[in-house]
């Protein structure tokens, strides 16, 4: 493990320690779960799927690029692909 330093809230620090003392478990495990959870569910960390980038694309309604067709992969998975 990496041993970091963060700033929390007075709230955030108040809830951790509520949280940990109900769970039975250390401050810092209780941390790492939130942590865990957070990025698992964070839209930023997450790669566009083909399926969602097809509707993606189907959401245009005729007024995407012209060349579409043929450069489907780019448009898709991006250029450097």
């Amino acid at each position: 493990m990496i041993r970091t330093q963060v700033y929390l809230t007075e709230v955030q620090t108040r809830d951790i320690k509520l949280r940990a003392k109900r769970q039975n478990k250390p401050e810092a495990e209780v941390i790492r779960e939130l942590v865990s959870e957070g990025l698992k569910t964070s839209p930023s960390t997450e790669k566009e799927s083909t399926g969602q980038s097809l509707l993606r694309l189907a959401g245009i309604h005729g007024q995407g690029p012209t060349d579409l067709s043929n450069r489907i992969d780019d448009y898709l998975y991006g250029e450097d692909n």
